[in-house]
């Protein structure tokens, strides 16, 4: 892959809180490691419809639902590399997250390898340490793995399956204080951006 990497980090958090400083945070580190082009996409404040499965996609290329998604959908095309963060509410990935992951449905019904090659990575938030970090990133890695994307962890010893942030529910003061879990953000976004530009 030639140029700078095209990194995309979606917040999948209604709030401006530790999952949007998080992933901030992972798109400020790829810039200080090497050369990136960034977009960055927040859920908060948007208008997402949930997927209700009507085919429309499928017969038309397009979505039934005129909302934020149209923002996104371009984004998850241009990108190269995708971070996806997410706050754990009830021990799994938020509302939104599953919103935008199921939607996405419609980017496949026009190309099924729309998604297919580019790197994904996953972090989670939660309030408590094992607050159900672990099943979050794994949803959003069975995400990948269906899209034919290249899902990415930081490695073993820290950040297995990607970046688990214990926020302390200390909103971005609490996620900052976490440095084990910003060391799992760091090696996980190291990793992506390797994989991403082809030196894995």
């Amino acid at each position: 892959m030639g140029g700078r990497i095209k990194l995309l980090g979606i917040s999948a958090s209604p709030r401006k809180a530790a999952t949007d400083y998080i992933v901030r945070e992972a798109l400020r580190y790829a810039g200080d490691i090497t050369e990136v082009e960034v977009e960055y996409f927040s859920v908060r404040g948007k208008d997402l419809n949930f997927c209700i499965h009507c085919d429309h996609c499928i017969k038309t290329g397009e979505c039934v639902h005129r909302d934020g998604m149209l923002e996104l959908y371009p984004l998850l095309l241009w990108a190269d590399a995708i971070i996806i963060g997410t706050p754990v509410y009830q021990g799994t990935v938020s509302g939104q997250a599953k919103v935008l992951m199921d939607r996405c449905r419609a980017l496949v019904a026009r190309d099924i390898h729309a998604l297919k090659g580019k790197a994904g990575a996953a972090v989670a938030v939660g309030g408590d340490r094992s607050g159900g970090q672990e099943i979050a990133i794994r949803i959003i890695i069975d995400f990948f793995i269906i899209n034919e994307m290249i899902p990415v962890g930081g490695g073993a010893f820290g950040a297995n399956l990607g970046a688990s942030i214990w926020s302390k529910d200390k909103r971005e003061e609490g996620a900052r204080e976490d440095r084990e879990g910003l060391k799992s953000l760091y090696k996980t976004v190291a990793r992506l951006i390797e994989v991403a530009s082809g030196h894995a």
